[in-house]
């Protein structure tokens, strides 16, 4: 019977599989062996697969120095407002005056606004006025049309004095949808809208709004903007003035966010608001470390390795055994989706080892009492 415990035992020992849950040594950099009946022969060699980094000051000094400073100016936008200039097109409604010659002007009156007092562009495109008769407008500015009125109508007054308005500006539109407080749509006027604008308009964003993940889709294209860099970092870039049928989508934020797993004392999700989350928002948000388990030198983050790259992940790991380590996860910025992970202490996997080994011991203990028993009774 003591062979067979002592078997046991060491057959336990030398099988780190038989300990349950998952662990992450630290300072190894070999951290997992593949499972040949999931990866065959092709070893998982976290050397060549994973970038290790530990969370140190000069880490964070150097991920400041990699964030670009927000540009103060944006020559683009700064252009295109300069350059805008409204056109005309069918459905709009324009107001028309004559000076002098008020039978030639419809007036807005208490019983009429100045947009059912207007000029309505039709269909194809025309206006029909006095004396003029019908006029193409349509893909005109404003200045435009008051010029072909003025030359047209000098046939029959001398030097009039014309002044073309949009009164009703109903051709061109925009459509605004998603974590917005007003989604819909929304005109384009004489005035530049802008994507910043056009989500002001739209009552600002909810509590559930990704500003991290705002989408402008023009045509086939679609293009990402962050607000969170327009609004904290006065990232101008990230503004653009909005065009006819453009589409802007505000996602929600059920996808942006970490996961804390591991030795804390409530393992859970925790969802990006309108902050940034720190590596100690993260662990105090799961209850902190489960410190009867947890390996407080083993605190890890794990992150996908960007676009192109030839890696699985970063792993940036903090060692808080002395816990002024902790102001730098005060310090070290989480992105979505990074998993936080807080390994075991050995004597905590001993104790899980031990807690399997146990039953199974007891049951051969009394298993071979029992058989002494009867073999002692015959």
């Amino acid at each position: 019977m003591k062979q067979l415990l002592t078997a046991v035992v060491l057959v336990a020992l030398s099988g780190c599989a038989a300990i349950p849950g998952s662990h992450i040594p630290s300072g190894s950099s070999k951290w997992f062996s593949a499972d040949s009946s999931v990866a065959q022969d092709e070893a998982l060699d976290l050397e060549t697969q994973v970038d290790i980094y530990p969370i140190t000051p000069g880490l964070i000094r150097g991920m400041r120095e990699e964030s670009p400073a927000a540009p103060t100016q944006n020559a683009e936008l700064e252009q295109d407002i300069e350059a805008y200039d409204y056109v005309v097109n069918a459905g709009d409604i324009l107001n028309i005056t004559v000076w002098d010659h008020p039978e030639l002007t419809i007036p807005a009156g208490s019983m009429r606004t100045p947009t059912e007092a207007g000029n309505w562009v039709h269909s194809d495109g025309t206006i029909f006025y006095p004396y003029v008769g019908k006029v193409k407008v349509a893909g005109l500015k404003v200045t435009e049309i008051r010029d072909i009125l003025r030359e047209r109508l000098a046939e029959y007054i001398e030097s009039p004095q014309v002044d073309v308005t949009v009164a009703g500006f109903r051709s061109k539109r925009v459509y605004v949808t998603g974590e917005v407080k007003a989604p819909g749509t929304q005109s384009i006027t004489n005035v530049p809208l802008t994507l910043l604008e056009a989500v002001s308009q739209a009552g600002g964003l909810t509590d559930m709004a990704d500003w991290t993940n705002v989408t402008l889709t023009r045509g086939d294209q679609t293009r990402q903007f962050s607000l969170r860099d327009l609004y904290q970092k006065g990232d101008i870039t990230e503004n653009i003035v909005l065009r006819p049928n453009d589409i802007v989508h505000v996602a929600r934020n059920d996808a942006a966010k970490v996961f804390v797993l591991g030795e804390v004392l409530d393992p859970q999700s925790i969802n990006f608001g309108r902050s940034d989350i720190t590596l100690a928002d993260a662990l105090t948000g799961a209850g902190g470390f489960a410190q009867a388990t947890a390996d407080a030198s083993g605190v890890f983050v794990v992150r996908r390795a960007p676009e192109g790259s030839d890696k699985v992940a970063n792993v940036y790991q903090l060692n808080a055994r002395n816990a002024t380590a902790l102001v730098l996860a005060d310090q070290f910025l989480l992105q979505p989706r990074d998993i936080v992970y807080v390994t075991a202490a050995p004597i905590a996997r001993w104790n899980r080892l031990i807690a399997q080994i146990v039953p199974t011991a007891q049951a051969i203990f009394f298993f071979a009492r029992a058989e002494e028993e009867v073999t002692g009774t015959d």
